[in-house]
């Protein structure tokens, strides 16, 4: 029963029929339902509609399988269908179907018993369609290569510790990362990507824009993405995570913006979500869309409201890691993040330069909300990319610090299996540079791997943490709800084991500054160990 659920997805997205003649009339639709009653999948048997895989990811971090996650109702797409509208593909997250239909069509369906309310697509017909240019820009350029073994992409990943990460044996092996993009040409004929077919690393694709499996088309937007985080071409280009799994989807169609692409976005969340995937990666941004389609004001920038920023926290709520870019309006006259990146479940990433300064294209935050976005920056100007043909390039834009980042992300938790992605997530906002000062350019920094090594994923697994590293700042001990419950003794020693210094740490408080200042402690790794009547844990910590 291992292959059911692809059944089920491949019935799914065989439900579409390709309209004949062209009628411009026909637009497309998501049609709501009711309920799921009646349906012959069941919470009992996920093996119809689940893999292995995403099974096995929900019972790792404790997610029970809920109504969101049966399949729709046959029952009433088969109706649908019988009343003569194209039935494209269904949502099991939003319990949904996206139709293709008249308007006199549409007024038919919305007084069947199971529709509970619809929303328009506005997909125009192909003939309408405007060029619209990406926000990121690909300069190809002669370069100087480097004969070590990440060439020129060195620095773009020397910066999270990337070379360290990976000879620590941590590559991505055993990790699957979706990327959604605008499309991938070449990814099938380029030498940096030949590993992922010859290893069986590339475990699937599919063009929810057209309706097909073949992705390797449309726009090389795709293609740069993927190889900050897949290529391998020592010497040249060794993206952040070479050796993990990869699924290729188009969501995009780079030539309009419509909100049918916010829904593909879902679509493809869900069948991440069933393949059992680990991490999204999304290079895609929306505000403001062409006429008629819908445009969203900063204000709905809240986490809660657009489309794909729904879709974004149901996919977290599987129990993905979704990693999505800021936004490139940081100096333009929108400025702010774009969905999804509003999120509260999803990393969102910023850029910086080489010099790890904020990039002025990178978008800004807070959400409309007040909450801290970006969550994290990588290098995304001027970094190093594949184009479609397979030269080596620099381009810029947080659709490439996010993928560099996503990598990264991968390999940590490849490193750290046991978290869950929203401890996961909150680790690397830990590891960031700017993690006790986060602000609305950078958030929480820069996130390096050496910060891993000093221990805070153990600190975040017992549910503590202290400051890290230690400057001339106070030092900051954080603590969950467990450690509040009871008085605890935090007590400081230095490498050698000599103790240093010692407090109680009374109950009923979140935080807890320790009174040594700083500039009582030589440069070094220090242990803090904070012990109660129930419990013991030993925090690291380097003073630099």
């Amino acid at each position: 029963m291992r292959h059911l659920f692809l059944l089920v997805l491949l019935l799914t997205m065989a439900l579409y029929t390709r309209a004949q003649g062209g009628d411009g009339a026909q637009q497309k639709h998501l049609i709501f339902f009711t309920d799921k009653d009646n349906s012959p999948y069941s919470i009992a048997e996920p093996a119809l509609y689940l893999s292995a895989k995403a099974i096995e990811r929900r019972s790792k971090q404790g997610i029970a399988l809920s109504f969101r996650d049966l399949p729709v109702n046959p029952a009433y797409v088969s109706d649908i269908k019988a009343a003569g509208a194209i039935v494209l593909y269904t949502s099991r997250w939003f319990n949904a179907a996206v139709v293709q239909c008249s308007p006199q069509k549409l007024a038919e369906l919305q007084t069947l018993a199971f529709v509970k309310g619809t929303q328009q697509l506005n997909r125009l017909p192909a003939s309408n369609k405007k060029a619209t240019q990406s926000n990121d820009s690909l300069a190809l350029a002669k370069v100087s290569f480097d004969p070590s073994y990440f060439g020129p992409s060195f620095h773009q990943s020397n910066m999270l510790g990337i070379p360290e990460l990976h000879a620590a044996g941590y590559q991505g092996e055993g990790m699957t990362i979706a990327v959604f993009d605008a499309g991938f040409p070449g990814v099938n004929s380029i030498g940096a990507f030949s590993h992922l077919f010859q290893n069986g690393q590339l475990k699937g694709t599919y063009d929810f824009v057209g309706n097909k499996t073949n992705v390797y088309g449309h726009s090389q937007h795709g293609t740069s993405v993927l190889s900050t985080m897949a290529a391998y071409d020592p010497g040249r280009i060794v993206g952040t995570a070479p050796k993990a799994d990869y699924y290729l989807f188009r969501t995009e169609d780079a030539a309009t913006e419509h909100n049918i692409e916010e829904v593909n976005w879902l679509l493809a969340a869900e069948f991440a979500d069933s393949a059992g995937v680990d991490v999204i990666n999304s290079s895609l941004g929306y505000t403001l869309f062409d006429a008629p389609s819908y445009s969203y004001t900063y204000g709905e920038l809240n986490g809660n409201t657009t489309i794909v920023t729904r879709a974004a926290d149901l996919a977290a709520a599987t129990g993905m890691l979704v990693v999505t870019s800021a936004g490139n309006e940081g100096n333009k006259t929108w400025r702010y993040i774009s969905a999804p990146a509003d999120a509260d479940s999803v990393l969102t990433v910023g850029a910086v330069d080489s010099l790890a300064v904020h990039a002025l294209f990178s978008s800004v935050g807070p959400t409309a909300d007040q909450r801290t976005k970006p969550d994290v920056v990588a290098m995304g100007q001027q970094v190093y990319v594949l184009s479609s043909s397979g030269a080596l390039g620099r381009s810029s834009g947080t659709s490439f610090s996010g993928p560099i980042m996503a990598g990264m992300v991968a390999c940590i938790w490849q490193a750290r299996p046991k978290l869950t992605n929203m401890q996961l997530l909150e680790l690397m906002r830990q590891l960031g540079s700017n993690y006790n000062n986060p602000n609305n350019s950078i958030g929480y920094g820069i996130p390096t791997y050496s910060r891993l090594v000093t221990g805070l994923a153990d600190e975040l697994a017992a549910g503590i943490n202290i400051t890290n590293p230690v400057a001339e700042d106070p030092i900051v001990l954080r603590m969950d709800e467990n450690w509040q419950k009871e008085l605890a003794l935090a007590q400081l020693y230095d490498a050698t084991g000599k103790l240093v210094y010692t407090q109680l740490l009374p109950a009923q408080q979140a935080t807890h500054t320790l009174s040594i200042r700083p500039s009582r402690l030589k440069k070094g790794i220090y242990l803090c160990q904070i012990s109660s009547n129930s419990k013991n844990v030993t925090l690291r910590f380097v003073k630099l």
